[in-house]
């Protein structure tokens, strides 16, 4: 991961996030890796709630913004709050930038949000997230 200028409200050393993530875990969350397409488990569920950071537990996104966009991952039109992500500009894919989305309270990498793809949602966004990078909290999103 490019590491930022920012202070997260959540900071740990490498060696804290290694004792208390999963190899998988730590790979996405610490080491912006991929989780492999249709394979995560929230991916197709259509559960009612909260997804927060797997890492940290701030919450992200809940399922009233959730949509099928049959890309392997599960996708949301909008986060939670506007600060409850960051976006960043990634270059890792020579000739196809992407904007990186990162947990807003601990720096984690949850994903990549795209723009202009012709699904038709309120913010014509897809946040798409690696599974892996979240727990949810089942249970009305307004509670």
């Amino acid at each position: 991961m490019e590491p930022t200028n920012r202070t997260y409200a959540v900071t740990k050393s490498d060696e804290e996030w290694r004792a208390e993530l999963s190899p998988e875990e730590y790979a996405v969350l610490r080491e912006a890796g991929t989780e492999r397409p249709y394979a995560g488990e929230y991916t197709d569920t259509k559960t009612e709630g909260v997804y927060s950071c797997r890492a940290c537990g701030a919450e992200l996104f809940t399922s009233t913004t959730k949509f099928d966009s049959h890309c392997g991952w599960p996708s949301f039109y909008s986060p939670l709050a506007g600060d409850s992500v960051e976006l960043l500009e990634d270059s890792s894919l020579p000739g196809r930038p992407r904007t990186e989305v990162r947990c807003a309270s601990c720096g984690s990498h949850l994903g990549h949000v795209f723009e202009g793809e012709g699904y038709e949602t309120p913010t014509d966004q897809r946040f798409c997230m690696n599974s892996i990078a979240m727990t949810l909290r089942p249970g009305s999103p307004d509670a």
